[in-house]
Order: C-alpha cells, then structure tokens, then sequence
C-alpha cells in the first residue's frame, strides 16, 4: 500500500480576483430621448483565504497546486447593472499552520484555532459606470473605470503540530511502539533505524467512558548526534514539538547495539539546546523504555545516578509502567505534576 506524502513546509503564490471594469453605456430604448449614462458598475474580484481545518492534516494539496487564484468580478453591463462580485477562494489548512510573507518572512498570522481564517491576497475592487460622472453641467459622461488588479503574494506556509506531549529519541528507540500501546495512532513499526519518516500524531484516552479525559502526543522521527547539521533525518521535524506543554525523552535503556543510555540523553540534551534552547526549559518526563531486557535494569540504577534524573520504566513488549506512564504524563500536561 502506498504511503501517502506528509508536507509540512510550502511555498504558494495567491492572487486575488482582478475586480470587473465599469460600463460606459446610454439608454437607448424607443421614447426615451435623451435616456442620459446607463453602465453598471464592476463587481470586486475574491480574495484569497485560508482557514484552519480540523480535517486537514497536511499541506500536501498546496504542494501539488501552489499557484492559487481567486475568481475575478464580472464586468458591468447596460441598464446600470452590476456585474457579479468574484467568490472568495477559502483553502483549508491544518490546525497549527504559520502563514508568512515570503517577501520580508513577516508573519501574518499563526492559524491555531479550528474555523480561524486570515485574507492573503485581497480581491480588486470593480470599476464605476459612467453614471457616477453625470452632472446638472454634463449629461453625457464617457468617463469609466477599469477594475483593479487583485493583490498578490507569495506566501510560505509552515506547519506545526498541536500536541500536548512531544515524543524525543534515538531512531530504535520505542517511540513508535510506545506511541502505538498507550494512543489510538498506528504508526510503522520495524526492527531498522527511521522507520518513523513523518511526525505522527495520537490520542491518548486516560479513565473509562464519561469520565475519560484525553490529551494528544506526537512522535516524530529520531534524532542522532549533530541533527541539527543534518545529519540522519536531521532536526527540522522538531518544530512539530515547539508547541508542546510536556517533553517524554524516551531511552533504549537496554544499549541495543552497543550504545550507551546515557550518552544517548545528553546528546538529545544537545540536539534540543541546538534547536531551540528554550526547549529545555519544557516540563520533561525521561522514560526509560525496553525494561524487560537483560541489560536494562543494570543500566537504568548507573543512568539514575550519572544523569540525576528519575526515569519511568517502561516495556511496550511487556506492558509494564504503561498506564502509569499516561497517568504521569497527563499529570504534567494539567500542571499537576
């Protein structure tokens, strides 16, 4: 089955509708000498909006259509009719997407809230008639506008996933096996480093029926040493976590292939101060992951005392620390922890 492509990143050109031309027209009917200035004004030209969708989950359909033109107005006509105002173009964006002027990087607006909606590229205005001229002194105006141009840009559009808790590790690491066993995401699942391509997102549900609370966790592709210089997948997936309250630093604490636990944390440490040092500052949970294997627990009493930090123990094969683990972590997202 094919994967279907995950944007996140994207460049568009809008253009809003060109507005419709005034009419310069005179009555001309049997009887009616002298039937004075008659043409319809134009109608404005649509403008180019974008709305934030709780459907949309990519920016995949922009990718592939990034020139974005909104409908021009109608000209005006005789009889003083006004041509048809041109419809606005309302595009759907994920929850979370930054909209930025690619001219000067200024941002325009940060599309959080679902039905949020922001003009791009404004619509021109339509033309006049010739009757706006008409005067006691000038009865037959030929003066007329043409409509205005529509406005356009080239905007970048940057998404940024809205997750409650932010999934960091080593690619191997049980990320996505963890993400799998405590939400209702499905992510891919191999024996191979980066088998996680794309940021994922999942619901984790803590609690039964009406009295289940939820709160959402994303996992994106591992980090290695010097991420931030490209190295592997390198750190650009990590703006999918820049919105999250809590961080979950998830450790192979078994050294699978020869690495070493802690070692592994401080260079996540590293990679995170690279990025955005503020990251660091975020309400972190260390989870020590792979518990029921040999080496596991002889690493995790030397990761407690060389890191100072108190790791969850956690086996996605097992099961063990799971349900504490979503109870710890829905604790630091309502600050309770």
């Amino acid at each position: 089955m094919k994967t279907r492509k995950f944007v996140d990143s994207v460049v568009i050109h809008a253009a809003g509708g060109n507005g419709g031309n005034g009419c310069l027209c005179f009555r001309r009917e049997k009887y009616v000498p002298k039937g004075g200035p008659d043409g319809g004004d134009g109608g404005h030209g649509g403008s180019v909006i974008l709305r934030a969708d709780l459907n949309t989950d990519s920016l995949i359909s922009l990718f592939f259509n990034p020139l974005q033109r909104a409908e021009k107005g109608q000209h005006g006509m005789g009889k003083r009719m006004h041509g048809k105002n041109g419809q606005d173009l309302v595009i759907p964006v994920p929850c979370g997407t930054e909209i930025r002027d690619l001219s000067n990087d200024q941002l325009l607006s940060d599309l959080i809230d679902p039905g949020t909606e922001v003009r791009i590229a404004r619509g021109g205005r339509g033309g006049l008639g010739n009757p706006h001229w008409q005067t006691s002194t000038h009865q037959t105006p030929y003066e007329h506008t043409d409509g205005e141009l529509g406005e356009e840009k080239n905007i970048r559009l940057d998404l940024k996933l809205l997750a409650d808790v932010g999934l960091v590790g080593f690619p191997n690491a049980g990320k996505s096996s963890l993400l799998s066993k405590i939400s209702n995401a499905h992510p891919k699942i191999a024996p191979y480093a980066f088998t996680t391509l794309n940021p994922i997102i999942g619901t984790v549900k803590v609690g039964e029926d009406f009295e289940a609370v939820s709160y959402t966790v994303a996992d994106i592709p591992g980090l290695v040493k010097d991420a931030h210089k490209g190295v592997g997948l390198g750190d650009r997936f990590l703006r999918h976590i820049e919105r999250s309250s809590c961080l979950a630093i998830v450790i192979d604490m078994n050294g699978t292939e020869g690495r070493d636990p802690v070692e592994d944390y401080r260079v996540l440490q590293n990679e995170l101060k690279f990025y955005r040092e503020d990251l660091l500052q975020r309400s972190t949970l260390v989870v020590a992951n792979k518990m029921d294997l040999p080496e596991a627990k002889d690493n995790l009493a030397r990761f407690r005392k060389e890191t100072k930090t108190k790791p969850l123990p956690v086996s996605t094969e097992t099961g063990a620390g799971l349900d504490l683990l979503k109870t710890r972590l829905l604790q630091i997202v309502r600050h309770e922890a």
